[in-house]
């Protein structure tokens, strides 16, 4: 499964998913870029899940027209003590997502 992480998640989530092939938004370049196009670059690529902190993106963007699985991960701070506990239900999530839908991950 190959996965992209939003630049607002951190270096070491990628570190955490050992079992697919993890990419940042600036591994890909793709730091500047705006959701839209951001969203169908990823997809150009073959991504299969677009992690996120962003709890809107679902809500300007068609998602059931992307065909990529979008994994929200609903915190109030986006600080590493926060995302490492869902670590086991992301990973455990991966493999059962369908790609056009939004998963909320807490």
């Amino acid at each position: 499964m190959k996965i992209l992480l939003d630049e607002n998640m951190p270096v070491k989530l990628k570190r955490q998913i050992l079992e697919h092939d993890v990419y940042t938004v600036y591994d890909m370049n793709w730091d500047r870029l705006k959701n839209g196009i951001l969203l169908q670059k990823a997809v150009e690529e073959k991504f299969d899940v677009f992690i996120t902190s962003d709890k809107n993106l679902e809500f300007q963007q068609n998602i059931a027209v992307i065909q990529l699985a979008i994994i929200v991960l609903d915190i109030i701070l986006l600080k590493w003590s926060n995302i490492e506990p869902l670590i086991p239900k992301i990973i455990e999530l991966l493999p059962n997502t369908t790609k056009g839908r939004v998963y909320r991950v807490k």
